[in-house]
């Protein structure tokens, strides 16, 4: 795959299962093995059909949106949203209104570099456009300095908020705040 090759971004069915966890499994799999974590550690086969489970449940939902990232007809992306989960604290001070929350973004290691999770993200904020929220909610956790990185230079910034994560770490909670005049992405600083 060179930079020739056009991304495509589009809504998932449950026919995309099979590559979607594909794509979660080895993201997920690099991200925590560049951490420090070991395969023991991320490597679990009940895992495997927890995330089937769960991005099948995603793609059922109705208020929930997924996404894939397709390049030559092969999806290398997926990301989820929807309403924020009060299960990582996400409703503890904004309360539901006008906050929507990336639930998921993974890009195949692959195609990291190549613009795949830039699309991703430019729907994440169409998303929260069209749902009138003008601010978003991720967790990340703190070792994936990749994705910091990327959230970072797409105008997220932490809020402060820390849950435990595997290996005595922490999943820290980013927000992105939109402009109000026209829903482009407020800059901090």
């Amino acid at each position: 795959m060179d930079g020739h090759h056009s991304i495509r971004v589009r809504l998932a069915s449950l026919a995309d299962l099979a590559e979607i966890v594909a794509v979660h499994v080895a993201a997920r799999t690099a991200y925590y093995r560049a951490g420090g974590l070991t395969g023991t550690e991320i490597d679990n086969p009940a895992d495997q059909l927890r995330r089937h489970e769960g991005w099948q449940e995603a793609i059922r939902a109705p208020e929930k949106r997924v996404i894939c990232a397709e390049l030559d007809g092969r999806i290398v992306g997926v990301a989820a949203m929807g309403p924020p989960l009060d299960d990582a604290g996400f409703l503890d001070d904004a309360g539901p209104t006008g906050v929507g929350q990336l639930y998921q973004i993974h890009v195949h290691p692959e195609c990291w570099g190549r613009g795949v999770g830039g699309h991703l993200h430019a729907d994440f904020v169409d998303y929260l456009r069209s749902e009138a929220m003008m601010t978003g909610r991720l967790e990340a956790w703190e070792r994936n300095t990749r994705g910091h990185s990327f959230y970072l230079r797409h105008g997220w910034q932490p809020d402060g908020h820390r849950r435990p994560g595997p290996d005595g770490t922490d999943y820290l909670r980013m927000r992105l705040d939109l402009s109000p005049a026209d829903g482009s992405v407020a800059r901090a600083g």
